[in-house]
């Protein structure tokens, strides 16, 4: 399928998560399936302050594409001239971050709170997709909360603002992340627009992914949360739609712990080893996810500070995998 001149092959795609969809990741997950990847939020203001640390959200690999950078603002002609910086790093799509909860991002009148003024939402969609010659996406919520679910009135102002695509994710900002995801919602903004629609909320495997395709009708589902320590998620979905619903099995230890040391290599290859292991903490206890045992190691994992830190754990990770004969 296509939306605007992005080609995509597949129905999972990798969705933005700040501080967890770096480069390293997005490359990772590109290689076990995902059919696009969506950088971590970039802010409008600190591209045009020249904030320095900006810029290194927005690289991208040659190959990640197709991938798009994500933006947020909540100024027309600011986010306008953020698509443009963007451009430098040759991105296939700009998406429009509308959809995010976070209160150092809502209480500013960013991501979700865009929502509250539909009309502010059709001008700066209008003015980013003016600015650049790529597809621009959206990313919503099914409203602000429970008594403006405006999802549909969004997603139409949105479309003939000039968006090539929605993604809906199926909660209202005050929900959060907590409540099971309303796939209703997103069914109504598919049904209600004519642009492709993309369902995020609560796709963990690959039958959830297929539920959620058979549900809402959307065109691709968006995979966040069960991504973590889980890059195999996508391998898993592909298989699962194109192969007569045929199920892999989930990685065993050994591939788990090769790719999870593959994964924080590349992180402090990319960021050095003192961030890139700060960073890595994190990942490791998703990794670990389900292991027998794993508490303890967890506990250690919060406190990693070098790459041999990480190799001494995985040592002593597989040693009392093998005491507990789940080896």
């Amino acid at each position: 399928m296509k939306i605007g001149t992005m080609e995509i092959h597949g129905k999972a795609v990798l969705a933005p998560m700040a501080g967890v969809t770096d480069r390293p990741f997005r490359r990772l997950c590109r290689q076990f399936g995902a059919a696009y990847c969506v950088t971590e939020m970039v802010s409008a203001k600190a591209l045009q302050f020249k904030d320095k640390k900006t810029p290194l959200l927005m690289r991208l690999d040659e190959n990640e594409h197709p991938a798009a950078i994500q933006i947020f603002g909540d100024e027309p002609e600011v986010m306008a001239l953020a698509a443009q910086k963007a451009m430098a790093f040759s991105p296939d799509a700009i998406d429009i971050n509308m959809g995010c909860p976070a209160p150092k991002i809502a209480n500013n009148g960013s991501g979700s709170a865009l929502m509250k003024n539909p009309d502010l939402c059709g001008r700066i969609v209008e003015a980013v997709s003016r600015a650049v010659d790529v597809p621009v996406t959206v990313k919503i919520r099914k409203g602000w909360d429970e008594n403006s679910v405006n999802c549909v009135e969004v997603a139409k102002i949105c479309e003939q603002a000039g968006a090539a695509a929605i993604c809906v994710h199926g909660r209202t900002r005050t929900q959060m992340y907590q409540p099971p995801a309303d796939w209703e919602s997103i069914r109504l903004v598919k049904e209600a627009v004519k642009v492709p629609v993309i369902g995020n909320g609560d796709v963990t495997d690959a039958q959830s992914a297929a539920l959620m395709l058979q549900k809402t009708g959307c065109d691709l589902v968006m995979v966040g949360r069960g991504a973590l320590g889980n890059p195999w998620v996508f391998q898993q979905i592909n298989a699962y739609l194109t192969d007569s619903c045929r199920i892999l099995p989930g990685p065993g230890f050994h591939e788990r712990m090769l790719v999870m040391l593959r994964h924080m290599q590349a992180l402090c290859e990319d960021k050095g080893e003192n961030v890139g292991m700060r960073e890595a903490r994190k990942h490791v206890g998703w990794y670990m996810h389900g292991l027998r045992g794993a508490s303890e190691f967890r506990r250690r994992a919060g406190e990693l500070c070098t790459f041999h830190d990480l190799e001494i754990l995985v040592r002593d990770l597989y040693a009392i995998q093998k005491e507990q004969g789940a080896l």
